[in-house]
């Protein structure tokens, strides 16, 4: 039985290094594709405006400030969610459930006290000021 178990334990840690290896190998292999695709439309473009215009195509789009307020009230009722499922079927799930809405009123909290976006912040500040 040892041996089978240490043999469980390989394959599992075995599981997640190839994990970790096929998401880093498809990563590569994806941003490789996007190089090489702009690199053949480069080749075929004259006019410098058009490259540019290229090079603002491929990109990373700017991210966006989390939504603390919305990602929360999600969290929330997850836990109502889970919370309703341990009444009536698993009973641990009752604890868990209520860990995840406790999670879930935080990140609302946080998104009301930590304002994300420019216009908050410029509110924020002038609240203060005065």
């Amino acid at each position: 039985m040892d041996a089978l178990g240490l043999l469980i334990a390989i394959a599992g840690m075995g599981m997640v290094a190839f994990i970790v290896f096929i998401v880093h190998y498809f990563e590569h292999k994806q941003l490789k594709d996007k190089y090489d695709t702009m690199l053949e439309i480069s080749k075929k473009i004259t006019d410098p405006s058009q490259i540019r215009d290229l090079l603002e195509d491929f990109q990373e789009p700017k991210k966006q400030p989390i939504d603390y307020r919305r990602s929360g009230v999600v969290t929330l009722f997850v836990g109502v969610g889970l919370f309703l499922f341990g009444m009536f079927f698993i009973d641990i799930l009752k604890g868990v459930g209520l860990l995840v809405a406790a999670i879930g009123v935080g990140s609302i909290l946080a998104g009301y006290l930590y304002p994300n976006d420019s216009v908050e912040i410029t509110k924020a500040v002038e609240k203060f000021k005065e």
